[in-house]
């Protein structure tokens, strides 16, 4: 039986300690084992020496030995070390352990997401990720993990506010109202939940934003899904306040407004499907970048739920 455990990934830099204090609490306030995890790249340098001291660009692989390979490593095993140390200041009780693995880093937290509960990242960094850009661990591993992600950005340590969540027809929304209505909850938080249509715009309202369209026949229809649709967790949650938003605007763009005042927003993923470029879909890519506080990717199912 796999142990469900919270994974965060650090790497020495404010956001990364930001993430270690939201998966310290969540950690401490769902009673799961933290892992905290650095990841060393350093397999490749983008230039090197040949046996003759002529130096030439190209990659070339270090070994694991060596006065520069041991530095690298006192220097992960300290961001570990220091990480695990606040993570403790804030969930004394926990269990946290640390752990320091070698390679590409989005390519590894992908691997080590296999076995974990929640992902939990930064929205930026550096140190251990600096072969990658600005963002990019952050949107590839929330783009190919195994389990849900969090990322956290915006007001990282927001903690009053509604738990907000957007869903649609796809069979994952299922899994986000679970996982919404089951937060808010344990947290104490009323939760927002995001429904966004478009309606069939007639042709002389073709200079009208979506928004601005009046259609109360399909709002009318539209809101009777949309209770229906809430219905089976309102019941299963009766001490969870809900608000209920039908929006003619893209989701994204409602979900981005209310993350000004959310402590966190919920969405899902479409799955591990052919094209890898749309695990996500656009609304969880434009939040990833764009929301003001912590962002959670829910995944449609768990191959481990079956194990528990």
């Amino acid at each position: 039986m796999i142990t469900p455990t919270i994974v965060v990934a650090v790497d020495g830099t404010e956001p990364s300690r930001a993430a270690v204090r939201w998966a310290a609490r969540e950690a401490r306030d769902s009673d799961r084992p933290l892992r905290v995890l650095h990841v060393l790249d350093w397999d490749w340098t983008p230039a090197r020496s040949d046996y003759s001291g002529q130096r030439f660009d190209g990659p070339a692989r270090y070994g694991l030995a060596g006065e520069r390979f041991d530095a690298a490593r006192r220097t992960a095993d300290g961001i570990t070390a220091r990480a695990a140390a606040e993570a403790r200041e804030i969930a004394p009780g926990a269990r946290i352990d640390t752990d320091v693995i070698i390679g590409n880093p989005a390519a590894q937290l992908v691997i080590s997401s296999e076995q974990a509960d929640l992902m939990v990242l930064g929205n930026r960094g550096h140190g251990g990720f600096a072969s990658l850009t600005l963002g990019s661990v952050s949107q590839r591993v929330a783009t190919h993990a195994h389990c849900p992600v969090a990322v956290i950005r915006g007001r990282p340590d927001a903690g009053t506010g509604p738990v907000a969540a957007g869903i649609d027809d796809a069979a994952s929304s299922g899994r986000v109202l679970e996982v919404a209505f089951t937060t808010a909850r344990n947290r104490g938080a009323p939760l927002t939940v995001i429904r966004s249509y478009l309606p069939v715009q007639p042709l002389y309202y073709d200079r009208y934003p979506p928004a601005d369209i009046t259609a109360a026949e399909q709002d009318e229809e539209d809101r009777a899904r949309f209770d229906k649709q809430l219905a089976p967790w309102r019941a299963k949650y009766p001490d969870v306040p809900v608000e209920a938003l039908l929006s003619h605007d893209t989701a994204a763009a409602v979900l981005n407004g209310v993350s000004h005042t959310a402590q966190l927003v919920i969405v899902g993923s479409h799955g591990h499907g052919v094209l890898a470029g749309t695990l996500i879909g656009s609304t969880g890519l434009q939040l990833l970048h764009h929301a003001d506080c912590p962002v959670l990717i829910v995944r449609p199912y768990d191959k481990r739920d079956a194990l528990r």
